[in-house]
């Protein structure tokens, strides 16, 4: 198998609500997409790992994902180990991806910047000849990180208008998460706020382009432009 974007997680439906307008826009332009979720999110209020999961695979379809999986590691006790350095580098040799999606490398959550951590290093030991002598070595070409709720200037914004609504199917598919529910009602919103909320911050970082809805992203590397006259945001 070989991906041309995969994006990495800490918990399922964490990509819906970071990147998954732009996993939806790759996949309609052609790509090979995946997502590989770290942990089944058990440690949550709400919902089981086996619901989970399930919503996970629900969500995906809205995606139009050609690849999900989900390593099994450790809800919130997610440690960037020897084990799961391996096991992550490992699998990146196995899908081969062009492109990989991380979350930001600072989050309230630790479970988050752990998945940073370890996707970067994965990504690295990946290209290491010796790592694995039963797999081929393989090193991403780019690594994004998905900066959404991150309160960093984004190196560049993804236009998702078109794919926002699409998005908003995918993340309401956990409906564990999302649907109405006694259980932790204090601690979450309902549907339509949640819907509100993202709309919001869809707004947001698409007004940035000149778009109704975005997705914003960092790189740490210095971008290249080729023609500086078909630069596509205008200046005023």
């Amino acid at each position: 198998m070989s991906l041309d974007v995969l994006a990495i997680a800490a918990h399922p439906d964490d990509v819906e609500q970071t990147c998954g307008g732009t996993l939806i826009r790759m996949a309609e332009m052609g790509y090979r997409t995946g997502v590989l979720d770290l942990t089944g999110g058990e440690m949550g209020t709400r919902g089981t790992p086996q619901q989970r999961i399930e919503e996970a695979r629900a969500a995906g379809g809205h995606l139009l994902l050609g690849y999900r999986e989900n390593l099994g590691l450790p809800d919130a006790r997610l440690e960037n180990a020897l084990s799961a350095r391996m096991t992550l580098a490992v699998k990146i040799r196995e899908l081969q991806p062009r492109t990989v999606i991380l979350p930001y490398w600072e989050a309230r959550h630790p479970d988050h910047y752990r998945a940073a951590e370890l996707g970067y290093e994965a990504c690295f030991l990946a290209g290491l000849k010796k790592l694995d002598e039963y797999s081929e070595p393989h090193r991403p070409f780019k690594i994004l990180y998905a900066s959404l709720y991150a309160h960093v200037t984004p190196s560049f914004v993804v236009d998702i208008s078109a794919q926002f609504e699409r998005r908003m199917q995918a993340l309401l598919s956990y409906r564990s998460q999302y649907g109405e529910s006694a259980e932790g009602s204090e601690l979450f919103p309902q549907e339509k706020e949640i819907r509100e909320r993202h709309a919001a911050i869809a707004r947001f970082y698409g007004n940035l382009i000149g778009v109704r809805y975005g997705e914003p992203f960092v790189v740490k590397e210095t971008l290249r432009i080729e023609d500086v006259v078909s630069m596509g945001v205008r200046s005023f």
